[in-house]
This record gives C-alpha cells, structure tokens and sequence, in this order.
C-alpha cells in the first residue's frame, strides 16, 4: 500500500466535502422543521422556521462557536511560565505551516488528548490536556501540536464548529418533537383538525428518526478522512512520522485510565483521539468519528520508513 499524498488534491477534496456537508446539514435541518409544521397543521410555516433555525446557528457559531467550545472543555490559557515548552512548539509548528499564531489552551486534566476550534486562520485556538503535557516528550508533543495546525491550516476547524451545532441542532428539534409526540396528544389531535395528511404524518416522524442518523453519517464520513490527511500534514510538518505515532500510542492507552470529563457525542469529533470509544470499537462502527488509532500509527510508521529508504538510497 502506497502512503504518499498529493496534500493539493486532498485539501481540494475535504472542501468539496465541507461544501455538501455546508449545503446537505442546513437542507436536512430545513426540511424537518417543515415536516413538522405541516404535522401540526401550520402548513407553510415550518420552511421560514427552519431557514431561521438554520442562519440562528450558522451566526451563533462564527460569533460564538470557539468560545463556546473553549468554555465546555474548561479550558483556561496558557500560562507563558508553566507552559513554556508547549507555547514554544506550537510557535514552531505554526511558523512552519506558515500560519498566524493561535490562541493556545490547556484542560486541566489527567486525559491525554488535544483539540483545536476555531472560524479561521486568524481567530484560531489550540488547546491541550495537563496530563499530555505531563507525559509525553518533545518529538510527541510536536506531532500531536502538528497534527493540530494542521486542522487549522486546512480549516477544518471551521467544519467542526458547524457540525457541532448544527448536528446538535437537529438532533435538539428531532427529540423535542419525538417527546412531543409521546406526552403531547392535544397537538396531535389540533393537527388533525387542521386537515394534515396521513403522509406528512409519516414523513414527519420518519426525518424526527432519520434526520440525527442522517447527519451524523454524513460528518463521521467526512471526518475520518480529515484526521488521516492532518496526521499526513503533521508528518509533512514536524519531519518525523514516529513522534507522532509513539503520542497516539500513548493516547491510546490512556483511555482506559484516565478518559477526558465533559465530552459527548457532540463534541468527541474535535479531539486528536475519540475520548468515547475504545481502539477495538474506533473505525468499524457507523458512527465513529476517528479512524482506528492501530491504522494511523501504522500510516505513519510506513511514513517513517519510506523516509529512511529514501534517505538511504541518497546516502549510496
């Protein structure tokens, strides 16, 4: 199996990507909302409902998103003399991506894991645990900070923000609705009398169903593929695959001992490691957000060992 990558063709592929997710999320969002106006006989009301919800989030997020995020996690900033080495390698590893410097977080926690949020290059934020930087060393720590600048870069970091709201959004109105249909039978019979149809009936509790399902499906696709592009560009960057695959070797294992508070579904996508799932469940679940971790340490050890033949054929 071939590891080399044209990082052109595929940061061009993740924003062809990003662009249906874009699209297909405020669609899906849309369409719920009018599914269950027309349930309880509002007719038209559902689709300006729905285009509202849908530009409320996108607002809130470029706005808010980040600090948002930022607040969830309990993240605090950096502190210049007890984080002197983590500060120093994030200037390093934005220097060589060619980027603005972020804003740079620590989570006080003994979870090893990392994350970075943010709209833009310019607005971006990157954040780490305590007991990441406890544990592990300089080259690891670079791959993992690496592996981060590389998200902002290629502006995935945008694409979290969006699906974390917007997925939320629709999984929010989907289970309201579902409750309602359970405790709120008064509304199902003024539906009736408004002359709603056995199809929109249907139809609205299909997308209550199928909307969250739809969704997630649609950002776990996309986001597997992001987490192997930005350990390639980690690669690229820090000029040592090893370091970063011993740090998801580390990372890896301590989910069993120390996992990361706070994080659900919603928000494990933002992270290096899935904080939720085990390395025997990551990758062949529908719903899992990252890649297998066995599979990325081995892309970047083949990374490695390429180098090493190349480096070796030079020196004959």
């Amino acid at each position: 199996m071939s590891f080399r990558l044209d990082f052109a063709a595929e940061i061009r592929s993740n924003k062809r990507k990003s662009a249906l997710l874009f699209f297909s999320l405020p669609i899906l969002l849309i369409a719920l909302c009018w599914a269950i106006g027309q349930y309880y006989g509002y007719d038209h009301i559902g689709l300006p409902i729905g285009a509202l919800v849908a530009v409320a989030v996108m607002v809130i997020t470029y706005f808010l998103g980040d600090d948002i995020i930022l607040g969830f996690t309990g993240a605090r900033e950096a502190d210049y003399e007890k984080d002197q080495m983590l500060i120093n390698v994030v200037d390093e590893m934005r220097i060589a991506a060619g980027l603005p410097m972020p804003r740079v977080y620590v989570i006080d926690s003994f979870a090893m894991n990392a994350f970075a949020t943010g709209w833009d290059h310019e607005n971006a934020a990157l954040g780490v645990t305590r007991g990441m930087l406890e544990k592990l060393n300089r080259d690891e720590l670079q791959g993992v900070v690496g592996h981060e600048m590389a998200h902002i870069a290629n502006l995935d970091i945008r694409y979290m923000l969006l699906v974390t709201t917007l997925v939320g959004a629709i999984a929010l109105i989907s289970d309201g609705f579902r409750k309602s249909l359970w405790f709120g039978s008064g509304r199902t019979g003024r539906a009736a009398k408004g002359g709603m149809k056995g199809p929109f009936m249907i139809l609205a509790i299909m997308l209550a169903i199928l909307a969250p399902l739809s969704a997630m499906i649609i950002q776990m696709s996309i986001s597997r593929k992001r987490e192997y592009l930005a350990d390639a560009t980690s690669a690229r960057l820090t000029r040592n695959p090893v370091g970063l695959a011993s740090a998801l070797q580390k990372l890896q294992e301590s989910l069993f001992v120390n996992p990361l508070p706070w994080i659900n579904r919603g928000t494990a996508h933002l992270f290096i490691v899935n904080p939720l799932r085990n390395d025997e469940m990551e990758g062949t679940a529908l719903f899992s957000t990252h890649p297998p971790t066995k599979d990325r340490i081995a892309r970047l050890n083949a990374m490695a060992a390429i180098s090493e033949d190349f480096r070796e054929a030079k020196d004959v």
